[in-house]
């Protein structure tokens, strides 16, 4: 009996450390396959990037294009209240890559004026990084688009630190609203210019009007 019990033993020794050799064998191939997984995804992701537009709108033809304006005003109204406030109206497009606040690129055209409409200053201004960017839902509300793929637009906003030409720093807040998109996103943009914040976006103008729109599109290296 003693022989049988250590023969019987023996077998569940081997088992056991069968069993085991296997496990590892298994974790490790497993570590494996999801370091190449992880490593595909970044590869994938490094291949993505959004361009951004202040857009023109041909409402005769339902026709989104770069080109447009898009103005946002300051804390100076008067009286409080009323439209009647410092403004800037900006110009522009860029890209961005999303994780790499360095990868970026574009700019436009800026200008400012006072409280009673008159023209300040203006210039050119560029962007030099990406604070954040967040997607949103949304679906295209024009059936043509000369930019890009309709299927690759995109609702959302992003955050970019711009550079003005007159050696003045702010930000620019890029917004995009589409069919679909909560209404707590506004369609417009905001900025900043030195210590002056233009916080209060203009809403789009009722169709034909052609002023404050804006949008993203979804693009690859491929592209």
């Amino acid at each position: 009996m003693k022989n049988v019990g250590s023969f019987l033993n023996r077998i569940r020794s081997n088992i056991n450390g069968a069993t085991k050799t296997g496990a590892y064998l298994f974790l490790g191939m497993a570590a494996v396959l999801l370091s190449y997984w992880f490593s595909s995804i970044t590869a994938h992701a490094d291949d993505i990037s959004f361009r951004w537009d202040i857009i023109s709108v041909d409402f005769s033809t339902g026709t989104l294009s770069a080109g447009g304006i898009s103005s946002a005003r300051a804390n100076d109204c008067v009286p409080l209240g009323s439209t009647n406030c410092s403004k800037i109206t900006l110009t522009g497009s860029g890209a961005f890559v999303p994780g790499d606040s360095e990868e970026v690129t574009g700019g436009g055209t800026w200008q400012t004026f006072d409280n009673t409409g008159a023209f300040n200053s203006g210039g050119n201004y560029k962007v030099t990084r990406l604070v954040r960017w967040q997607q949103a839902p949304g679906t295209p509300p024009l059936p043509h688009d000369n930019i890009g793929n309709l299927a690759d637009s995109r609702a959302g906003l992003v955050v970019l630190r711009i550079s003005y030409d007159d050696g003045s720093q702010g930000v620019l807040v890029v917004s995009c609203h589409l069919v679909g998109t909560p209404n707590t996103v506004f369609e417009g943009i905001t900025a900043s210019k030195g210590f002056v914040d233009y916080w209060n976006r203009e809403a789009p103008p009722a169709p034909p009007g052609n002023a404050n729109r804006t949008t993203f599109h979804i693009i690859s290296e491929a592209d």
